[in-house]
C-alpha cells in the first residue's frame, strides 16, 4: 500500500469510529448518564456513614431544586 490507497482504509475505519462514538454518546444522554453527576461522586465520601450519605442527598436536592 502506498500514499495514496492507505486512505482507502482509513476514511471507512474513521467514520465507522466516528458512528460508534456519536451511537454511544447519544444512547448515554437519552438514559440519563449526566443527569445527576455530584451525587454519585459524594457517595464514596459516605460510604460508612449512613446519616451523613442522607443529609448529604436530602442538602443536594433542595440545593437543586432553588
Amino acid at each position: 500500500m502506498n500514499g495514496d490507497t492507505i486512505w482507502y482504509l482509513i476514511l471507512p475505519i474513521a467514520l465507522i469510529l466516528l458512528v460508534v462514538v456519536i451511537a454511544v454518546f447519544l444512547w448515554s444522554v437519552k438514559s440519563n448518564q449526566f443527569e445527576d453527576l455530584d451525587r454519585h461522586g459524594n457517595n464514596i465520601l459516605f460510604d460508612d456513614d449512613q446519616d451523613a450519605h442522607r443529609r448529604a442527598q436530602h442538602k443536594d436536592d433542595h440545593d437543586q431544586s432553588a
